[in-house]
């Protein structure tokens, strides 16, 4: 079965109801597919939905549904990896967040198949990417 990381853009859709997003993953979830998220994506989508109008509506969403998603928390391993990659693609002439870069670096070292809509993570080296909003 297939593992994923959601960033942010994938996230933030999940808190609407009745989004085709939610439904796909609730249905994949239940096929044996597992979704989790990492720390910077978690502090992006809090800080998103918390300055919406809608925002204790969006809150009572994700605590519903953030048990389908496991947050994975990054250790030094994973900060070093970022930085690498950041140092790697910047001598190749592409620019990745830091935020990004520490996304990636989960990914990569959980197998993880990011779920996203950011093309800045196509220059990553064997980083699996899917987008699911298109």
């Amino acid at each position: 079965m297939a593992k994923y990381l959601l960033d942010t853009n994938h996230v933030s859709p999940l808190v609407t109801q009745a989004n085709p997003l939610q439904q796909k993953i609730q249905e994949k979830a239940v096929e044996g597919h597992s979704f989790a998220i990492c720390v910077p994506v978690l502090t992006e989508f809090l800080f998103g939905i918390g300055m919406t109008p809608r925002a204790a509506r969006n809150l009572a969403e994700w605590r519903r549904l953030s048990v389908l998603l496991p947050c994975f928390l990054m250790d030094e391993t994973d900060a070093q990896v970022a930085a690498e990659l950041q140092i790697s693609l910047r001598q190749k002439g592409w620019q990745l967040a830091t935020v990004d870069a520490l996304i990636a670096a989960v990914a990569l070292r959980n197998e993880f198949t990011l779920l996203t809509t950011d093309k800045d993570f196509q220059a990553v080296p064997n980083l699996q990417i899917e987008n699911w909003l298109i």
